[in-house]
């Protein structure tokens, strides 16, 4: 069974046929006629789980012709604990595994969470709609079995450090361009399969969840003086196609699978309710170090437009070598749809564009092919407002919560980076140690094989 086939599927006993699925599909995947059972076309589907967030199928308590909720749950990859409604569109769960990981002795446990789960997992326990909970979040995982909780918004930031030099050095050596960033899997598995002869504008940087998962083997079992073999590299995400992404053949860069299992924030809500845990009444918690450490532009990854923004706040400092007047790039910020942008960076003018919602890309790709591209840096991300509103983030059951939740959850991870004494990713003290230690120089030999990947074409 391909990795595709094994995470987006579509329940044929509880689809209605109402097809309000194929209104969010950004690339036509779901097949099927009105009032029928809808099938996914896995060689065209992304998994980005837009179709789990919208689906309103469910199994009612009074259906008793079908299969019984215990087989459900455990074809699901759920937890037999789960008490919430079973939709028809659904990703395969992989909190079991992860419950048998952590309860496994033999096993060191490391953990990394997306900048955009903090801002959205408190709406499973009853908290209002974008509650900011990065404290609790990492009190729930020390009380759930990890030993080490790090965070990916330090991959983040290192990310920035990477893919801030990458570009540099395609301005101003002649490199590919306009070059595209690379972090969101949805978005480089369409380039791979629709656009193969443009993935060289593909950023060659790993996401920030991969760049941490060989991390966690490499320099992370080196500090907890673990045998990488024993490390069990966990990753919790908004995002369905991140558990397509650590499965992908180029992903064991660190000898060993470097992310073990994915699962969504609606799952780490799941664990964290199958042991008991009072999620709300935790005490604010800090992530470890030095894995755990993040600036307020790591965890901007969260939202559209936060990747560049970020990218430009290390960028200009970089090629001006003068500290940025405003740290706030507003001009970066926004919802679904296309914005552009012509960067003054010095001597240079940068011109940027961020795309939010996968279907608005193709323009794009077009001008590209065709050679009519004038701008320099393009930030994609699949999901209509960015990571935050990823198909693996808390269901929204209302459709008029979802504006609410969306805004909410952008002004939490703004808030959030404003809370920073530093807000800059090439300032992180702790990326810097581990250039100095373990990595060398940004795009130098030692990052090549662990930080950077080769993108595949699909056709």
């Amino acid at each position: 069974m391909s990795v595709e086939t094994s995470i987006i599927r579509i329940d044929k006993e509880l689809c209605t046929g109402c097809r309000r699925c194929t209104d969010v599909c950004p690339v036509d995947a779901i097949e099927g006629i009105l009032g029928e059972p809808q099938t996914v076309n896995v060689d065209r589907c992304v998994v980005c789980g837009q179709c789990v967030q919208k689906c309103s199928a469910y199994a009612s308590a009074f259906e008793e012709e079908i299969t019984p909720r215990s087989d459900k749950l455990l074809e699901r990859g759920m937890l037999p604990s789960v008490k919430e409604p079973l939709f028809a569109a659904y990703d395969i769960g992989c909190a079991n595994k992860v419950k048998n990981g952590i309860n496994n002795p033999d096993l060191f446990k490391m953990v990394q969470c997306a900048p955009a789960v903090r801002v959205a997992i408190g709406e499973d326990f009853g908290m209002p709609l974008g509650s900011l909970t990065p404290g609790k979040m990492a009190a729930a995982l020390r009380r759930l079995g990890f030993d080490k909780v790090y965070d990916t918004n330090f991959a983040a930031d290192l990310t920035i450090v990477e893919e801030g030099t990458e570009l540099i050095h395609r301005v101003t050596q002649g490199g590919t361009l306009p070059m595209f960033t690379s972090c969101c899997p949805a978005w480089v598995k369409f380039m791979e399969q629709e656009y193969p002869d443009l993935i060289d504008h593909l950023s060659t940087c790993r996401s920030p969840q991969q760049k941490a998962g060989v991390l966690f083997k490499t320099y992370g079992a080196k500090i907890n003086n673990v045998e990488p073999a024993k490390v069990f590299s966990v990753s919790v995400m908004p995002c369905t196609c991140k558990k397509f992404e650590c499965d992908r053949p180029n992903m064991y860069q660190s000898g060993f699978k470097d992310v073990d299992v994915v699962i969504t924030t609606r799952e780490l809500a799941q664990l964290i309710k199958d042991a008991g845990i009072d999620f709300a009444s935790l005490p604010d918690e800090e992530f470890d170090a030095p894995l755990g450490t993040y600036t307020g532009a790591g965890t901007l990854f969260a939202a559209t437009g936060g990747v560049m923004e970020a990218a430009l706040r290390t960028g200009y400092e970089l090629i001006t070598q003068q500290t940025l007047p405003n740290v706030e790039l507003t001009f970066t910020r926004g919802e679904e749809g296309v914005r552009r942008a012509t960067v003054p960076v010095g001597e240079m003018e940068v011109k940027i564009v961020i795309v939010a919602g996968l279907k608005h890309v193709v323009d794009l790709l077009e001008e590209v092919k065709a050679g009519t591209a004038d701008f320099h840096f393009v930030e994609v991300m699949t999901c209509p407002a960015g990571c935050l509103s990823g198909g693996g983030q808390p269901k929204l059951l209302l459709e008029k919560n979802r504006e609410t939740a969306y805004k909410n959850r952008t002004a939490s991870t703004y808030k959030h980076d404003a809370e920073f004494p530093i807000r800059k990713s090439h300032e992180n003290q702790d990326v810097k140690k581990l250039y100095d230690e373990f990595l060398g120089e940004p795009m130098g030999h030692g990052c090549h094989d662990l930080l950077h990947v080769e993108h595949t074409p699909r056709k």
